[in-house]
This record gives structure tokens, C-alpha cells and sequence, in this order.
């Protein structure tokens, strides 16, 4: 039986080129504990599940802008868009919602 919270993990992982110290930072937990539901010790409590499921979902959208070395550039680096902000800070704040606008505008070609 796989572990379907570790799947997404692995693609968070895929999408964004990211470490798994990486996604650890991005949902505001340690990496042990990544490795504990990667392994199947424990599970996500709801509210982590989300922002996890959530972040999945950003990077997915991501990825079809940018190969993984892209993307993990993308996210760590500031933006005009985000007013010099980096995206890697606002989901850590869990305002995933703003970086989800910029990549709709990125995706549609409305970079203004």
C-alpha cells in the first residue's frame, strides 16, 4: 500500500525541485516531520493536510511554466510582481492565494 501523503510529497518535490528540507520550510514545520509522514509514522494533522494539498496544487501550476530548476529558482527569488517579495515568504505566511494570482497572470501572459 503506498502513502499517499509521501506521493505528494514526491511531487512537490518534482514540480519545484525542491529538498525536503525545502518543503519543510514552505509548510512551517521540521523536516523530521516530513520524513515521519513520508514514512507512514504519522499523518498530517486537517490544517497541515491543507497547506500541503495546497501547496501541491501551486507548484503543479507552477511546473507548467517552468522545469523543476525553474520553478525552485521562481519561488526563491524576489519579484517585481510581488513587490520585491519572494513567493517562498508568502507561503510560508500561508498566502498562497497571491502567489496563485501571479501565476494565473504568468500563465495568461499579463505580466503588468
Amino acid at each position: 500500500m503506498t502513502n499517499a501523503i509521501a506521493e505528494r510529497i514526491e511531487g512537490i518535490q518534482k514540480f519545484a525541485g525542491v529538498t525536503a528540507r525545502e518543503v519543510a520550510q514552505l509548510l512551517g514545520t521540521t523536516p523530521e516531520t516530513i520524513s515521519r509522514w513520508r514514512g507512514g509514522k504519522t499523518e498530517p494533522q486537517p490544517k497541515m493536510r491543507d497547506s500541503l494539498l495546497q501547496l501541491e496544487w501551486l507548484l503543479s501550476e507552477l511546473a507548467e511554466l517552468y522545469a523543476p530548476q525553474e520553478a525552485h529558482l521562481w519561488l526563491f527569488s524576489p519579484h517585481k510582481l510581488l513587490g520585491g517579495g519572494r513567493p517562498v515568504d508568502l507561503i510560508e505566511r500561508g498566502e498562497t492565494e497571491q502567489v496563485l494570482r501571479i501565476i494565473a497572470q504568468l500563465k495568461d501572459g499579463a505580466y503588468a
